[in-house]
């Protein structure tokens, strides 16, 4: 049976902050988006946090005493202040900007991994893990001649718990799990995972990129001791992400890129590097993007991640059951009623997910097909690819209907 559609939220008014959503597809179809766990659209207040950087002071940060330098210098720097206080980090100290989610994973990899993965050592890897896990992690591992492995997911598209625990042994030195699936929507118990690899003195690193955006997260409470994620998919602009680290781990890793603005002191022969953040942050950042991250961060919680988490809960639950009622229709994740992200991922009987695609962008709906960068999950499905409808807090019931209208158009042309 499906919930009552929570009263929190003035959808519609959010809608409005939106100004992409009132944009037509071909001929005046009205746009229908369904594609946020790739990419959420931006808002009016993180759009205009932006452009008053680039008008009023822009100037690069920490490179000059003039007044648009200093300006520019404090806003970017609160900006991290912002973004460890939306995810529970102590402070700027515990928060790198990246470019993205895989940065902030490659960096893990790379700059921790160089100085603790060796011969006799592993990794913890899982079934579900995006690309941009499973690819660093399985090639600085190769490079140092450490084991991988991987937890596998049951029938339902739950990790194997059990399995985990055999996995996780004195031998491990990091897991790397995601917290939200991107493919199935499986919310995975990232605590207790968390305190398996603590137990073997490893680390955990939680990829937040669909947790991040879709519901409250307090790095301290979940006990992570790395935890990546991204502006644009939480209604910042892209090119922008974070990595949180323990201080502690941040303070003894090695810089991961070098140059300008990481640097305290450079001779001929060598160099020291400037204190955490900055000392990973190399070359002139993405100023305006660190602005609108925070201007993000502020937008949600105005909204309430609680209140956001429950509206999306609503849709995909709508959504869910509409899809598992039809016959032709497959849905890959764990069953209704169980907790999962905002989104369904599924097939329909006879049609590919990028001809369905392609078909539904005709009736203004945009979704995500293929392998949504897990191939070796899909391997494990048995498919080559799959469709993926994800919601925000932008998002209706209605739009689920006109996405179903458009399944029923493709059975057609299809039949």
């Amino acid at each position: 049976m499906t919930a009552t559609e929570p009263e929190s939220l003035d959808v519609e008014a959010i809608r409005g902050d939106f100004p992409i959503l009132s944009r037509t597809i071909g001929e005046n179809t009205p746009l229908t988006y369904l594609d946020n766990a790739a990419t959420t659209q931006t808002p009016t207040p993180v759009i205009d946090a932006m452009n008053e950087f680039h008008r009023e002071y822009n100037a690069n940060v920490d490179r000059g005493i003039h007044q648009l330098s200093m300006e520019a210098s404090i806003e970017y720097e609160e900006a991290h202040d912002r973004i460890a206080e939306f995810v529970g980090a102590t402070g700027r100290k515990e928060i790198v900007f990246t470019k993205n989610t895989t940065e902030a994973m490659n960096m893990v990899a790379q700059a921790w991994g160089r100085e603790h993965l060796e011969p006799g050592r592993a990794v913890v890897l899982t079934e579900m893990d995006h690309h941009a896990s499973l690819v660093p992690f399985t090639q600085i591992a190769g490079r140092m001649g450490a084991e991988v492995r991987h937890i596998p997911s049951d029938g339902d598209g739950r990790l194997d718990m059990e399995a985990a625990a055999d996995l996780i042994d004195d031998d491990v030195e990091v897991v790397s799990v995601p917290h939200v699936s991107n493919t199935l929507g499986t919310v995975n118990p990232l605590r207790e995972l968390a305190d398996m690899a603590h137990e073997h003195d490893a680390l955990i690193l939680g990829d937040g990129a669909q947790a991040v955006p879709t519901r409250p997260v307090d790095v301290k409470s979940l006990d992570v001791d790395f935890y990546a994620f991204s502006g644009h998919k939480m209604a910042g602009p892209t090119g922008i992400g974070a990595l949180y680290g323990r201080a502690d781990l941040l303070e003894e890793m090695e810089p991961f890129q070098y140059g300008g603005g990481m640097i305290e002191r450079v001779t001929l022969e060598g160099a020291t590097w400037a204190e955490v953040p900055m000392k990973f942050e190399a070359g002139t950042p993405p100023i305006a993007e660190g602005i609108g991250f925070a201007a993000a961060a502020d937008y949600l919680d105005h909204l309430g991640m609680r209140e956001v988490q429950a509206h999306e809960a609503w849709v995909t639950q709508y959504a869910h059951e509409e899809l598992r009622d039809r016959a032709d229709v497959t849905v890959y994740g764990p069953p209704l009623g169980e907790e999962r992200g905002a989104l369904v991922s599924f097939t329909l009987d006879g049609v590919h997910p990028h001809d369905l695609s392609s078909i539904l962008n005709e009736a203004g709906v945009a979704i995500r097909a293929g392998d949504h960068c897990t191939q070796p999950l899909h391997n494990a499905l048995e498919i080559p690819a799959s469709a993926r409808a994800s919601f925000y807090a932008y998002n209706t019931t209605a739009e689920v209907d006109v996405l179903l209208e458009g399944l029923d158009a493709a059975r057609d042309l299809f039949a």
